[in-house]
């Protein structure tokens, strides 16, 4: 971290500020969609507005952190001797990563016992895998990295099969009109997470020093923009299309609060 340019620094402190702002956004324009959708899904929408925004705090946290670890005078960046909490990003895993498995199920309306069945596992797994991670993400010798980081795959392939083989008759029995748009949720959500490993692996290229850390700080950055705020508007959208099919629009104020009336 010595080495760390200032082109570096500016750019991952940047990131994390669009970063921020984004998640902000996303968490406003989630909550404020609930009243645009049908109350069936607007416990979906509620908790990705709130995967947002825990994501926001964080970001703010780290975005905070980067500023107060570095500083930068005639394009020179010194460290200042504090710390730069990189660990911000693994409590917002540890809270969002189950979060985001639990709205792609309750979107899908599946009945009461298989969303208890299905969130409950993935969120497990979902949070297994990210305690796994963690002691491999701050080891200092890549042998512990690869360790810790083969076990946190194990729930990860985990997740994998229940979103393509657990997941796959549920999305099956999607109404047509947004069977599509469910099945590129589930595909989001994959390649959006298998690029996490894949970022995780850095340090084990022909990156070093100051380049690992600007590649790992925006990598995880990119992946979190995808699998949270891209995600949080495919549910929304996802939810406004089942609702204009199960209450003919997208529920109107006259019909808050009442089941739909079926054609006869």
């Amino acid at each position: 971290m010595q080495s760390l340019t200032a082109a570096q620094y500016f750019f991952v402190y940047n990131a994390f500020s669009f970063t921020f702002a984004t998640m902000a956004a996303a968490t406003v324009f989630l909550w404020l969609g609930r009243s645009q959708v049908g109350r069936a899904y607007r416990t979906a929408l509620t908790i990705s507005g709130l995967v947002t925004a825990i994501a926001a705090y964080h970001y703010w946290r780290i975005f905070e952190s980067w500023g107060a670890a570095f500083e930068v005078r005639d394009g020179i960046v010194t460290v200042t001797g504090l710390a730069f909490n990189d660990a911000y990003r693994y409590v917002d895993w540890l809270l969002t990563v189950p979060l985001l498995l639990i709205e792609l199920v309750l979107v899908m309306r599946l009945s009461r016992s298989e969303t208890f069945t299905k969130a409950t596992r993935l969120g497990l797994a979902a949070a297994l895998m990210i305690v796994l991670g963690y002691p491999g993400e701050i080891a200092d010798d890549n042998g512990t990295r690869a360790l810790w980081g083969t076990l946190s795959t194990i729930p990860f392939l985990y997740i994998v099969y229940e979103l393509f083989v657990g997941l796959g008759d549920a999305i099956k029995r999607q109404p047509v009109e947004a069977r599509g748009l469910v099945n590129t949720a589930r595909w989001i959500t994959f390649a959006s997470w298998g690029f996490y490993p894949i970022v995780y692996m850095v340090p084990y290229t022909s990156f070093s020093g100051a380049a690992t850390e600007t590649a790992l700080q925006i990598g995880y950055t990119v992946a979190d923009i995808v699998a949270k705020a891209g995600l949080g508007v495919l549910i929304y959208m996802i939810a406004v299309r089942k609702s204009e099919i199960e209450y003919g629009v997208a529920e109107p104020v006259a019909m808050r609060g009442q089941r739909p009336v079926p054609e006869v």
